[in-house]
């Protein structure tokens, strides 16, 4: 049993976000709501987040993956900047997944930005869940 006020570390936590102006939040708090009631620890940061808010709260919550969404069309630059302000504050070690309105051909260039995952329209939440489950791992 792990001492009082200590973090568990066998949930897996998760930063879900809505960087950017997109107001648009319905999918992502499905989403939350889903990975929330698979087990998981879930904080959701809001609409209108920065990068920089959504990198704060990952490190002050002891994240282990972030999963943002966007459905502006400015997910090249947003996804890529929150995986830079993890990197710049030696949080490389945080997954980051993401979901939208993303076309295809931008997929394989948010991959290689260091985005782990790319969910479009049409995933479920139980894909959602595995993937999760499968690729990112309690600190």
């Amino acid at each position: 049993m792990a001492p009082a006020g200590a973090v568990s570390t066998d949930v897996i936590r998760v930063v879900v976000a809505k960087p950017g102006l997109d107001g648009h939040d319905r999918g992502a708090k499905v989403v939350a709501r889903a990975l929330r009631d698979a087990g998981m620890e879930v904080i959701y940061t809001g609409l209108h987040q920065t990068p920089e808010q959504i990198v704060e709260a990952a490190i002050q919550e002891d994240a282990d993956v972030v999963g943002l969404s966007v459905l502006s069309g400015a997910h090249l630059t947003l996804f890529a900047r929150v995986v830079e302000l993890l990197a710049e504050r030696d949080a490389s070690d945080i997954v980051v997944f993401g979901g939208g309105i993303i076309p295809d051909d931008d997929i394989a260039e948010l991959e290689k930005l260091g985005v782990a995952k790319v969910f479009t329209p049409g995933a479920t939440t139980m894909e959602i869940v595995s993937w999760v489950r499968e690729h990112v791992h309690p600190a």
